[in-house]
């Protein structure tokens, strides 16, 4: 008996490997409900959040400090005085794909050293001033030679530049590295284990700001979320780009960037939040299975948080708030989680529950959250409400499955007049 009983646990636990070899990914057969979530609605001090002043002037000002402070770390400046924005080189015009190219680098100085960045920007070869688009903000996390390709040899769907384009949208595109770097050699510990470091603060973009990290430093995260701000001071000065319409893009950890950029600065019209998973957009209070968790972003990726995130290492059920608090700092304003239905480490449930659970702020505006009119299932967007969601087939990636229905989405919201 012990051994058919043994023998039926094993054959259940193997049934979601056995669908994924199909192709179905195990997270759609876990529909678990969050346990013990926090409150979004509810003050600190106990009090019912019922009107928008109490809002903006309460809630979203408490988790916007607790946020900076325990997980993504304080930054020394917002716009620095003596930001400035040069063209590089003269425009280029591709006529094949009608289309313009603009380059200009920003750059700005700390207290301790100068830095500066490229910005590109791909427009409608027939923009004119008179007449500005609407644009799509990429927050770039791999390698632009081989995902934007600035002379247009070489396309990838990570970047579709053409498609964007072609349907009435800039798009603008700058490298997260040339800011804060992604990656720190590991080196082994006198125990023999691996360690990856922190941001050293010896060289680099650091060094402007502060010679040493601290506890509540900012970490790789929050300077690339800057580093889209500092993109949109330049679009607010660039009169082909209609800068009320303006959406920031992030994959993976550049989904984590895009969230955090958004809920720190309301001049971004959208937010599109690609299979960013813990630390982004997935709610750490439900069981998902193979989903990574926040000891091991703090483990493997040390540089993207502050270091005080690690107290929570090791405690994802059972801590004090979840993303979906950091998504609804993006209301009233329109929120896009996306997911891949094999992307096991991003927690697509997680995900999706975290655009479902985040809606009460919209909702405090008169607005609808995400409108849940058909079930969760690949391939079948919801796009009825200023949360969007969809669950993509395929892998960890940013394709252009995921770019169609981010301009489908702000077709319908009216951004191409």
């Amino acid at each position: 008996m012990k051994v058919l009983y043994a023998f039926v646990l094993a054959m259940l636990a193997a049934v979601p490997f056995a669908a994924e070899a199909k192709g179905v990914p195990a997270s759609l057969y876990d529909h678990a409900d969050p346990v013990n979530l926090p409150e979004l609605m509810k003050t600190y001090d106990g009090r019912d959040v019922r009107t928008i002043k109490e809002w903006e002037t309460v809630r979203r000002p408490e988790i916007l400090k607790f946020a900076t402070e325990n997980i993504y770390g304080v930054r020394p400046v917002e716009r620095p005085d003596d930001l400035k924005f040069e063209q590089e080189e003269p425009d280029r015009l591709f006529p094949e794909s009608r289309m313009l190219r603009r380059r200009v680098r920003a750059s700005f100085s700390g207290p301790l050293g100068k830095w500066s960045f490229a910005i590109t920007a791909f427009f409608p070869s027939e923009v004119s001033a008179s007449s500005p688009v609407p644009a799509f903000l990429l927050i770039c996390n791999r390698s632009m030679a081989k995902v934007v390709d600035l002379d247009r040899k070489t396309k990838s769907e990570f970047f579709p530049a053409e498609e964007i384009v072609a349907r009435g949208y800039a798009a603008v595109v700058f490298q997260n590295t040339h800011l804060a770097l992604d990656s720190y050699l590991p080196f082994e510990a006198a125990d023999g284990t691996a360690v990856v470091q922190d941001p050293p603060f010896t060289n680099g973009f650091y060094t402007c700001w502060a010679p040493e990290r601290t506890e509540r430093s900012w970490g790789a995260i929050s300077v690339w979320a800057w580093g889209a701000s500092r993109v949109m001071d330049w679009i607010e000065t660039e009169p082909l780009i209609d800068a009320s319409h303006v959406a920031v893009v992030g994959h993976s950890r550049g989904g984590k960037t895009s969230l955090w950029a958004a809920a720190t600065d309301t001049r971004f019209a959208m937010a599109c939040v690609n299979d960013s998973g813990c630390c982004g957009a997935k709610l750490n209070h439900v069981a998902v299975p193979c989903s990574e968790t926040i000891q091991q972003d703090n483990n493997n990726n040390p540089h993207w948080f502050s270091r005080a995130y690690r107290q929570f290492n090791g405690r994802d059920a059972h801590i004090p708030y979840d993303q979906h608090w950091i998504a609804a700092l993006v209301a009233p304003r329109l929120l896009y989680i996306a997911s891949a239905s094999l992307d096991h480490g991003a927690g697509p449930w997680g995900e999706f529950l975290t655009a479902r659970h985040a809606s009460p702020a919209w909702e405090l505006y008169g607005k609808k959250g995400l409108v849940e009119d058909h079930p969760y299932r690949i391939g079948d967007p919801f796009h009825k409400g200023s949360v969007a969601y969809h669950l993509r087939e395929g892998k960890h990636d940013l394709n252009l499955v995921d770019w169609k229905h981010y301009m489908d989405y702000a077709d319908r919201q009216g951004w191409r007049k």
